[in-house]
């Protein structure tokens, strides 16, 4: 038997499911129901790729690479054009980005660009998969939805680290970044890309991120978005950004993929 509280009150974000066939009561939250109906509404995903797809840089630290590139553009003789911020980021792209911003179009950016695309494509080697990402895709696919990877990395990087996880057919669209970094998210242009060519609605197209910019880039193409953080700054940042569901794991995308199914 199970008792039920009295009116059913219940203080807090959780609500408590209980039906005469439990035995106990389940929590159930209002974003565990917006999870739920983000997976069952999604006809096709765009996968960000480091992060919710894999850690790219694992075995290749990206502050490694960004402080490498840095070093490169000294000895290019081109130091001045990067600031304080940039010349100490963390993030290969934020010295790219900066270069781009004061030099657009420039044979530097192409050479920059082609030069981190080639420390990207060393880093698939030792890059890890995220946990339970690998049956998540593979569920999910089988269930007749359409991937596409959205990504800022380059998209050679991104097709070489699928092909050596075995995934490449779960993904035959891969967009990435071009030599026209403006193009890079938040715009939205790989994400509208890949809409086109798989033939995709966006009302039924879902966006898995890890950042503020993948949330941006999917509300400028009119798609869902689902945020994908392991540590609790990272949730935070996403939530403070507009994220309604922030999963910390992706065996919560997979059981409830199942649960579905």
């Amino acid at each position: 038997m199970v008792r039920r509280p009295l009116g059913n009150h219940h203080d807090g974000p959780d609500t408590l499911l209980v039906t005469p066939e439990t035995t106990h009561t389940e929590p159930v939250t209002a974003e565990t129901a917006r999870l739920a109906s983000l997976v069952a509404s999604a006809r096709y995903v765009l996968w960000d790729m480091d992060g919710p797809i894999c850690r790219l840089f694992a075995g290749y630290p990206a502050h490694q690479i960004a402080g490498e590139l840095v070093a490169k553009i000294d000895q290019l003789g081109m130091g001045g054009l990067l600031t304080e911020e940039e010349r100490s980021g963390n993030d290969p792209q934020d010295a790219l980005r900066g270069v781009h911003e004061r030099r657009p179009g420039s044979d530097l950016v192409l050479e920059l660009e082609e030069w981190l695309t080639r420390r990207e494509l060393t880093a698939v080697a030792t890059a890890m998969p995220t946990p339970y990402v690998d049956p998540l895709i593979r569920t999910w696919s089988s269930h007749g939805v359409r991937f596409a990877i959205t990504t800022n990395n380059a998209a050679v990087a991104a097709s070489a680290y699928v092909e050596s996880r075995q995934l490449t057919d779960c993904f035959p669209y891969v967009y990435g970044r071009t030599p026209n970094l403006d193009l890079m998210k938040p715009n939205p242009h790989s994400l509208e890309q890949a809409i086109k060519a798989m033939g995709a609605v966006p009302s039924a197209t879902l966006m898995i991120g890890d950042t503020p910019t993948d949330l941006q880039a999917a509300r400028r193409a009119g798609v869902a978005f689902l945020g994908y953080a392991r540590k609790e700054l990272k949730r935070r940042i996403l939530k403070e950004a507009g994220a309604e569901v922030v999963v910390g794991s992706m065996k919560v995308v997979l059981d409830t993929l199942r649960s579905l199914h």
